[in-house]
C-alpha cells in the first residue's frame, strides 16, 4: 500500500484516498492499533506530522529504557517502535508522515459513519472510523518571537522540509543548532544556490557526524555560518530579502537570503483537534472504556491523548485500548460480518493474515 499522494501531473488535486479507518498518530499506541485492526481485516492509513514514525519515542527518547513493556525487561523507545514496524508489517498500512490532520468532517451517520480527513498537504482521506492516537496532541514546530512571520510563512519561511526540490536554486538560511537544522544544512547544500547556517553558539545539539560534515563545507566555502540570533525580516511579504540578526555583543547584521527554515524544536499542542466538535476535557478526549469511543460515533481515541475514570498514562495502556477499540470499529467497517473472537496462538486465519507457519 502506498503512503504517497499528492497532486497529479497538471496540477490537479489527486483523488480521495478510501480507506477503512484513518489513525492519527504514529507512536507506539498508534502502530499497535494497526495491528489490532489488521486482525479484524481493517485496512488503515496512518498520519503523523512528524517527519518520521515512532511518536515522543522516537523523536524524544530513541535511546532511553522503558522498563514496563510487557516480556521485555528493557527496551529502547527506538527498539520498541523497530518491534512494532515488524510486528504490523503483513498488514502493510500507509503511513503518511510530515502532515498534521486539519479537519475531519462528518458525513455518514451515527448508525454508519463516513468520514472526510483532510491534511495540511492537501491529502483527502475517506474513511468509516477515526482512531486518535496522538499522545498530547499535535507537535508543533516553535516559531522564532518575529514580528510578521506569520505573513512570510509558505512562501519563505518554512517550518519542515517535505520536498527537497522545492528549495533547488534558493538562496536558504537555515537557523538552529540541533539535529534537524544539522541535517538540513547538510541534505540540502548540493541543491540550494546559496546556504548559510545561523546559530547563537558554537556549539551544536546535533549528531557529530551532522556537525563534522556542516564544518567541512563552511571549511570550503560551500556554505557559511554565523554566530547570531534572529531579530527581523526584510522585504515584502510574503517575498523575503534578509534576514536581520544580532550578535552576542548587541551589533545588528543582515544575511541576504529569500528562504528561511527556522528550526527551534518542537511542542505539544492539542491542535486542530480542539476544533473538531469533540467533547474535551482540560485538553484531553473523554471516552468510555468498553470501546474507547469518543461523543462524537466513529471517532475514538486512544492513549495518553483520552480521560476517563482511573486512566493510567502508559504505553501499555494505550495498547489495551486499541484492542477493544478495534472491535467496535469492526461493527462501522464490517456491518454484515459476525466477529468471532480468535486467539492468535490457535487460529489459522490469524496465522494466515500473519504469514506464518
Amino acid at each position: 500500500m502506498s503512503g504517497d499522494a499528492g497532486l497529479g501531473m497538471q496540477g490537479e488535486a489527486a483523488a480521495p484516498i478510501e480507506t477503512d479507518v484513518v489513525i492519527i498518530g504514529a507512536g507506539p499506541v498508534g502502530l499497535f492499533a494497526v495491528f489490532e485492526l489488521g486482525l479484524l481485516d481493517i485496512e488503515a492509513h496512518v498520519i503523523d506530522i512528524l517527519p518520521k514514525i515512532g511518536g515522543q519515542c522516537a523523536e524524544l527518547y530513541p535511546e532511553k529504557p522503558i522498563y514496563d513493556i510487557p516480556a521485555f525487561p528493557v527496551v529502547t523507545g527506538q527498539g520498541l517502535i523497530d518491534n512494532l514496524m515488524q510486528q504490523i508489517a503483513p498488514f502493510e498500512p500507509g503511513f503518511h508522515l510530515g502532515e498534521m490532520v486539519c479537519a475531519v468532517e462528518a458525513l455518514g451517520s451515527a448508525e454508519a459513519p463516513r468520514f472526510r480527513v483532510e491534511t495540511d498537504a492537501g491529502k483527502v482521506f475517506h474513511c468509516k472510523a477515526v482512531v486518535i492516537a496522538a499522545g498530547g496532541g499535535s507537535f508543533v514546530p516553535r516559531k522564532p518571537p518575529v514580528p510578521k512571520i506569520a505573513e512570510f510563512e509558505d512562501v519563505s519561511v518554512f517550518y519542515a522540509v517535505r520536498e527537497i526540490e522545492r528549495f533547488r536554486g534558493r538562496n536558504v538560511l537555515i537557523v538552529g543548532g540541533g539535529d534537524s537544522a544539522l541535517d538540513w544544512a547538510v541534505n540540502l547544500q548540493p541543491v540550494v544556490s546559496r546556504l548559510a547556517l545561523m546559530h547563537r553558539r558554537d556549539a551544536f545539539r546535533a549528531a557529530p557526524d551532522s556537525v563534522n560534515k556542516m564544518r567541512a563545507l563552511v571549511e570550503t566555502g560551500a556554505m557559511d555560518f554565523h554566530l547570531g540570533q534572529i531579530t527581523g525580516l526584510k522585504g515584502d511579504a510574503p517575498n523575503l530579502e534578509a534576514v536581520v540578526a544580532r550578535r552576542d555583543d548587541g551589533a545588528s547584521f543582515e544575511i541576504p537570503c529569500d528562504t528561511l527554515l527556522p528550526f527551534f524544536g518542537l511542542s505539544m499542542k492539542l491542535g486542530p483537534i480542539a476544533d473538531w466538535g469533540l467533547d474535551l476535557d482540560q485538553q484531553l478526549i473523554p471516552v468510555d472504556t468498553e470501546q474507547f469511543e469518543t461523543s462524537s460515533p466513529g471517532i475514538f481515541a486512544i492513549g495518553d491523548i483520552n480521560t476517563y475514570p482511573g486512566k493510567l498514562k502508559l504505553i501499555l495502556s494505550g495498547f489495551h485500548e486499541g484492542a477493544l477499540a478495534a472491535q467496535k470499529v469492526h461493527r462501522y467497517v464490517h456491518p454484515d460480518k459476525r466477529l468471532t473472537f480468535e486467539h492468535s496462538t490457535s487460529s489459522p486465519s490469524l496465522h494466515k493474515k500473519l504469514g506464518v507457519a
